[in-house]
């Protein structure tokens, strides 16, 4: 009997547009009534997957900043932590700087970046169809290093480099692979995301790359919360579709890769769902929780 399920957001509970459909809401819903543990456990920060979990009933635990944070719903606390030194973002940054790429720092509160483009452009549409208080936080800086060297606070979850170039992208990954005490996520194939425009719809592609402490992912997080829940393993679905998902995908009791996942990684999972516009989420519980 499975009693917990771990459910990435983009690309696999969300569909092309950053929406969670009624079927997947519906069931995700069925399954908590049964009492099973519905977790989303997601690369974003605190306050954008917190928005999510209250639109679809989880209320007890998230995994954000791709397990660099557990976070308590209940008690509105974080539980469990591995955010990256602030000497290492710089680094990082300095980095990117040098080398004129895009990238983002993500807090547990906001996504530093210095203007809406590739997944923040996203998270900007997705933000136009939100309250205010639902709004994945986006601040916008001219110099992030400066910032950064003056901010007391020291919550960094990753960093995101992007570039729509493969040349200049590997480039800089190999850059990147320099800095000691860090993982960075090897991505082989482009993100792509449908943003609406009135009533057209624009396609937005990109290589991109991940970068945390290193030894941070989702599955470490998950080990830290089903110790405190006592559930082994081998009672945990993991749903996923892309490369931060594959170790949770490769040591859950079954692990669930989407169709839209690319190639090389879907050999990881135990199951293949539907898409994530098909409700590939609502398929893998209604299967293996709710019959």
């Amino acid at each position: 009997m499975y009693k917990l399920v771990a459910i990435d957001l983009d690309g696999t509970l969300l569909n092309s547009y950053g929406e969670v459909s009624k079927n997947n809401k519906e069931t995700i819903q069925k399954a908590i009534e049964k009492g099973t543990e519905i977790v989303l456990a997601s690369g974003r920060p605190i306050m954008s997957v917190k928005n999510l979990a209250n639109e679809i009933g989880c209320n007890n635990y998230m995994i954000c900043g791709n397990g660099a944070i557990t976070y308590d719903l209940q008690n509105d606390e974080i539980i469990y932590d591995r955010f990256m030194e602030k000497s290492k973002v710089l680094q990082i940054v300095k980095i990117c700087e040098e080398n004129s790429i895009f990238y983002t720092v993500y807090t547990k509160d906001t996504i530093l970046t210095k203007n809406l483009n590739y997944h923040v452009l996203f998270f900007n549409q997705e933000n136009a169809n939100k309250p205010e208080n639902q709004k994945t936080n986006i601040t916008i800086i001219d110099n992030i290093e400066k910032y950064i060297e003056q901010r007391e606070e020291s919550d960094y979850l990753k960093i995101t480099v992007c570039d729509t170039d493969r040349v200049i992208f590997e480039s800089i990954i190999r850059k990147l692979r320099t800095v000691k005490d860090i993982d960075v996520l090897d991505i082989e194939h482009m993100s792509r995301k449908v943003i609406k425009d009135g009533t057209d719809k624009v396609l937005v592609e990109y290589y991109y790359t991940e970068i945390t402490n290193i030894n941070v992912d989702k599955w470490q997080a998950i080990e830290n919360l089903i110790e405190k829940l006592q559930i082994d393993k081998s009672e945990v679905i993991a749903i996923g579709d892309n490369v931060n998902d594959k170790k949770m995908i490769e040591n859950a009791g079954l692990g669930v890769m989407m169709e839209n996942s690319a190639e090389y990684i879907k050999n990881t999972a135990d199951f293949v769902a539907k898409d994530n516009d098909n409700d590939g989420v609502a398929e893998v519980i209604n299967n293996f929780i709710l019959k």
